[in-house]
């Protein structure tokens, strides 16, 4: 059956730095644009972070521009979220997705949301002293 397992979230101190993986099974990956998304408490869903499957051209919310890196590695089934210079408003449950559109590094709001065909259970990011 379809899977797309998270891994890698925690307590980390401010400044601090994660790697969030995305493991899919059960459907053809290296076809999906994946998507990271996140939602923390009383708050709405947000992308965060999206890689095309044809090209692996990316796009990440301003909120983490230049802190975060998506990849992927379809030898693997993996997309990766490395996280550096952690801060406390990043705080929040992280989702990957999965969707044939290939356009989605270009919709907005960043990486869309309504597209995804596949979801996984999500990790928990906490940053905190």
């Amino acid at each position: 059956q379809v899977q797309l397992v998270e891994s890698g979230g925690g307590l980390v101190q401010p400044g601090g730095s994660l790697r969030l993986s995305c493991a899919a099974s059960g459907f053809n990956f290296v076809y999906y644009a994946i998507g990271w998304f996140r939602q923390a408490p009383g708050k709405e869903r947000e992308g965060v972070s999206c890689i095309s499957s044809s090209d692996g051209s990316t796009n990440y919310a301003d909120s983490v521009k230049g802190r975060f890196t998506i990849s992927r590695d379809n030898s693997k089934n993996t997309v990766f979220l490395q996280m550096n210079t952690l801060r406390p408003e990043d705080t929040a449950v992280y989702y990957c997705a999965a969707t044939l559109d290939d356009f989605i590094t270009t919709y907005h709001p960043v990486c869309g949301g309504n597209e995804y065909d596949y979801w996984g259970q999500g990790t928990q990011v906490t940053v905190s002293s």
